[in-house]
């Protein structure tokens, strides 16, 4: 699968699901890497002002959900997220864009580990660091 192959194909499957809702756009899709962002918008905010959390982690897991899928070793049907962290650095503004790059950091035959790095584009500073650990799941 080319790598514009692989962004138009996330890009569809997440059609009416929380990441299409969100507004997130993918830049490049490749095994062992995904890009991606989205430009801050009302939905993305807290009530109390600043940028939602969830907004960063869906940013991040969808990211490194998309790279696992992309990633699986022959024979896996899919993945489930066993495990997530992050750390929370900075925010962004209305009208900002937040990107990330996810990276494959380790791919077994049972779990994959992706890190993503989450940025405001506007400020150039760090908005979180996201970790997440994938079940690779066979069928039975």
């Amino acid at each position: 699968m080319t790598e514009i192959d692989s962004v138009g194909r996330l890009t569809e499957r997440q059609a009416g699901k929380l990441p299409d809702h969100l507004n997130l756009v993918w830049l490049e899709a490749r095994p062992g890497f995904v890009s991606g962002r989205f430009m801050v918008g009302e939905h993305h905010m807290a009530p109390n002002g600043f940028m939602h959390a969830a907004s960063v982690i869906a940013l991040a897991d969808s990211a490194s959900g998309y790279g696992c899928v992309i990633s699986l070793p022959e024979g896996a049907s899919g993945f489930t997220t066993v495990e997530l962290k992050a750390n929370f650095l900075g925010t962004a503004k209305l009208g900002e864009v937040v990107s990330t790059e996810a990276r494959l950091v380790h791919g077994g035959r049972t779990t994959q580990v992706w890190d993503a790095v989450v940025k405001n584009e506007t400020s150039g500073k760090t908005t979180a660091l996201f970790r997440c650990t994938q079940m690779v799941l066979y069928p039975k």
